[in-house]
């Protein structure tokens, strides 16, 4: 690049004698127009680099797109090296982002998983310990039958800040099988569409056509926005398309077939939305970030191939089909174990954040992500409101920390006696994780910074280790509602 200086100066025509009168007019020419124009291109883009943002006022509020999937497993994505399932958009983002391999979600289930991005505190605090059901189910496992919708939200707080927000796709804070439950719109969301949640459902594979409209329509009003983009798969059931089928046509297993059709067409999807960034010049000033809600699902037992029908999505694949990876981590879904919580998280936003990094050390949760994207925005976090999670935008934009200051806490109704599922409780502190049964009968510890895959219990070697995490968690459990309360029951619920 080029830069053309005219200088004019008005100087006494008088000849410089002294070698002190011609020293002292270079130093004048050196510090009015040479180190100006020095500094002026070292400023220029060779120096655009990952940074913290100090004059906030003059830089416009980025985009958010936050893409969830539903039951994706850690090892479900090309670029983390899946033997069969191609995933060419999600690999663009690690490509042009950073991948955080240690991020964990707050549940090893679907709802209280989103309840966590939505309000940035642990689900437990609002007694959501499982799914979204009928309400005799959700009254047998003291849970409401919806989020309440006064709880904070991401979408308000993001809206306060200027922002147009959206939701396309899976909801399940509440449930179709619910009529009486708020729709997205009572949360905060200015526009919406979706399926697991009251009134009319949005049929699955129309997310990406939404998100589409919506960013046409905020980028022609020059406003920032937010949306979560929040998919059905590789959830039950399976909803398959002959073009997705085709590719893998030569999979000798029908079900490994139907898995990696269902992934490569939410990939498609997912390479639409990045393209309608591309296309109205959205995408240096966007944030896209794709996670899962929890781990890949798996069948208890074998398990034929059959079809079966969801009173939301329809028709589809059933379980035989869930063949979802882990990549070496314990446990799938519903397991407080790695397999479990430790799911894909990709973050991309050229210039700000590090593109074909792979961070391997910082433990993120999904209660950090309100609070990081409410930073980002500039949105004030209400009065008297405190997150469960801290601010990550230094971590996102290259600052990797191994060990959490602030602990994690996870609890999971009704744990199973089983190789994975029998923890109802788990904490991450510092470098710690411990996980416990209900009655602390049972106890494993595993030093997760050093250990992600957990393969070592350290429980007996550090016993005064165990001692004060039980400790901090006994706190924390005290600090818990004991049933649910407030309008956040149906009236379909029976006394």
């Amino acid at each position: 690049m080029g830069m053309n200086f005219v200088i004019e100066m008005q100087i006494d025509p008088a000849p410089l004698n002294s070698r002190a009168e011609r020293t002292a007019m270079k130093n004048l020419i050196m510090k009015l127009f040479i180190m100006p124009a020095l500094l002026a291109l070292l400023a220029g883009p060779a120096m655009a680099r990952p940074a913290k943002e100090t004059n906030t006022t003059s830089v416009p509020k980025p985009n958010i797109v936050f893409l969830f999937a539903d039951d994706w497993g850690w090892g479900d994505l090309s670029c983390h090296g899946h033997p069969y399932v191609k995933t060419p958009n999600i690999d663009r983002l690690a490509k042009e982002g950073t991948d955080f391999t240690r991020f964990t979600v707050a549940s090893g289930v679907c709802s209280p998983s989103r309840t966590a991005v939505m309000t940035g505190h642990f689900p437990a605090r609002y007694n959501i310990d499982g799914h979204f059901a009928w309400p005799k189910s959700n009254a047998q496992r003291n849970m409401p039958d919806w989020l309440a919708t006064s709880a904070p939200t991401l979408p308000r707080m993001l809206g306060s800040a200027g922002y147009t927000t959206a939701h396309f796709g899976k909801w399940h804070l509440g449930n179709d099988m619910i009529p009486d439950s708020p729709t997205p719109a009572a949360y905060g969301y200015d526009e919406y569409g979706a399926f697991n949640c009251a009134g009319e459902q949005m049929p699955v594979h129309e997310d990406a056509r939404h998100a589409i409209s919506f960013i046409e329509k905020s980028a022609a009003a020059k406003k920032p926005f937010f949306i979560n983009l929040w998919m059905h798969e590789p959830h039950t059931p399976f909803h398959t398309v002959p073009k997705y089928e085709w590719r893998f046509r030569d999979m000798k297993s029908r079900e490994d077939q139907i898995y990696a059709s269902v992934l490569s067409h939410a990939d498609d999807r997912i390479g639409e939305v990045l393209a309608a960034l591309d296309r109205l010049k959205l995408t240096e000033n966007t944030l896209v970030i794709f996670s899962s809600d929890n781990g890949p699902a798996r069948a208890t037992k074998p398990t034929p191939l059959d079809l079966q029908y969801d009173t939301a999505t329809g028709a589809g694949w059933g379980i035989a089909a869930s063949k979802g990876i882990t990549a070496g981590r314990k446990g799938y879904k519903a397991a407080l174990f790695e397999g479990g919580i430790n799911v894909p998280f990709i973050a991309r936003w050229p210039g700000k954040i590090f593109a074909g990094k792979i961070d391997n050390a910082s433990l993120i949760s999904a209660v950090d992500l309100l609070p990081t994207f409410c930073e980002l925005a500039g949105a004030k976090l209400p009065d008297g409101y405190q997150p469960d999670g801290i601010s990550q935008v230094e971590v996102l934009q290259g600052k990797a920390t191994a060990t959490r200051s602030k602990p994690l806490f996870w609890k999971m109704g009704g744990g199973k006696d089983s190789e994975f599922h029998w923890a109802n409780y788990a904490v991450v502190d510092r470098q710690w994780k411990l996980l416990t049964t209900a009655d602390a009968n049972r106890v494993e510890l595993y030093d997760i910074a050093a250990d992600a895959l957990e393969t070592k219990d350290v429980a007996t070697e550090k016993p005064e280790v165990v001692k004060d995490i039980n400790a901090k968690l006994e706190a924390w459990k005290a600090t818990l509602p004991e049933k649910p309360s407030g309008e956040v029951f149906s009236k379909e619920r029976k006394p």
